[in-house]
């Protein structure tokens, strides 16, 4: 009896863990310790714009790059019928050893970081050109793993990079106070410094290829960049903030932004608009923002709680205590409406094909309105006032 009394104890609280478990899965608690539901939705698609395979970052911090040069794939599909699968390791090859000029130049008073904006692969294009995927050896391959894993190459480079400004290797030492601590940074670079990181970065991601053969045709990285009918000059950062004026150009102040390329300030109602008549029009928008609140990450889905209206007010409250930040990009392709009729965007992201809708995510209106730091977009797509007021 005492071990019948015992299998119906240890039953009894399996099943209450169970249960426990089953409405751990049905809810989720957001930043505010709201309940939110996290059950599968379904959605109407009212407009979808075609796109690129989705692709995997694994343990890398590069949305950034993925999301954008995804975006620029659906550029050219969206122009010239064509599919292409463009390298995300160039962009990082050549962002990062950017980043680590940048920071030198700086004096240390920068960031180095796997994280970055559209901006970051706009430039490496102007500058340096492209390549196709197989053009560098496939993400992770360097190191023995099946994707991309900055977790060992990345703090190497930071640490690298450091050194060459800080006798200490740590900045954070360098908060100075008094006469006697400044020492702690370099008299000068040290020399052939460039030579270091280039090699170090070119052990993990692969060293860009000068010349290479694609469908038969020999390219450079910048021929190569020429050939894929694109405008560098068209395209724009738009974004939404009162602490500077509206109608103006001004430097987002987020720590991934280190290239200090400014961005269009707008209200947010128009800035909503500029992405609604940019997708109604067939134009893909890359989509820079905040994930770490309302975000159900298993479920793919962003939305708010019940009864939250965005407000240009609670942007900026948000942004300036740090509830809303600037940590992912991703590109929103499309409009649907779920089974309430609520709107939502969708959206690429680069996490695999992982969650309900296997790499694909439904983003709510409102929460776009709330949680975007930055869109980037061909300024043809924007609507005829906006796109004469930015030039």
């Amino acid at each position: 009896m005492k071990i019948l009394s015992r299998i119906k104890s240890a039953f009894f609280l399996f099943a209450m863990c169970a249960v426990s478990l089953c409405i751990m899965a049905l809810t989720t608690v957001n930043a505010s310790g709201q309940e939110v539901k996290t059950l599968k939705k379904t959605f109407k698609t009212i407009k979808e714009i075609p796109i690129t395979s989705i692709k995997n970052q694994y343990r890398s911090g590069t949305c950034w790059n993925y999301a954008t040069l995804g975006f620029f794939e659906s550029e050219i599909l969206r122009k010239t019928g064509k599919s292409y699968d463009l390298c995300e390791m160039f962009v990082v090859n050549k962002d990062y050893m950017d980043c680590a000029t940048h920071y030198v130049r700086m004096h240390g008073y920068s960031q180095i970081s796997e994280g970055g904006s559209c901006d970051d692969v706009l430039e490496v294009i102007r500058n340096h050109g492209i390549c196709p995927e197989d053009a560098m050896p496939a993400p992770g391959s360097l190191t023995g793993d099946s994707l991309a894993n900055f977790k060992v190459f990345f703090p190497e480079l930071e640490q690298m990079v450091s050194n060459i400004v800080w006798s200490s290797g740590e900045r954070e030492l360098n908060r100075f106070t008094t006469e006697e601590q400044k020492p702690l940074r370099n008299k000068e670079p040290k020399p052939n410094w460039k030579e270091s990181v280039q090699q170090l970065i070119d052990k993990y991601v692969g060293k860009c290829p000068e010349s290479f053969v694609y469908e038969g045709k020999s390219y450079t990285p910048k021929s190569f960049a020429e050939s894929l009918n694109l405008n560098l000059d068209d395209y724009v950062s738009i974004t939404s903030y009162t602490h500077h004026p509206f109608n103006q150009w001004f430097v987002i102040e987020a720590p991934y932004k280190w290239r200090l390329t400014p961005s269009y300030n707008i209200p947010i109602d128009q800035l909503m608009e500029a992405i609604d008549v940019a997708i109604d029009a067939g134009y893909t928008v890359a989509w820079g923002g905040d994930v770490s609140g309302n975000f159900l990450r298993r479920e793919g889905l962003a939305m708010l709680p019940d009864g939250v209206v965005p407000t240009q007010q609670m942007r900026q409250q948000e942004w300036d205590n740090w509830t809303f930040t600037y940590d992912h990009v991703m590109l929103i392709y499309g409009k649907a409406i779920d089974e309430n009729g609520k709107p939502y965007y969708l959206v690429k992201n680069s996490w695999g094909k992982s969650g309900y809708y296997k790499g694909i995510w439904y983003m709510s209106r409102d929460y776009i309105m709330l949680n975007t730091t930055y869109i980037f977009l061909n300024r043809n797509a924007l609507p005829k006032k906006l796109r004469k007021a930015v030039g």
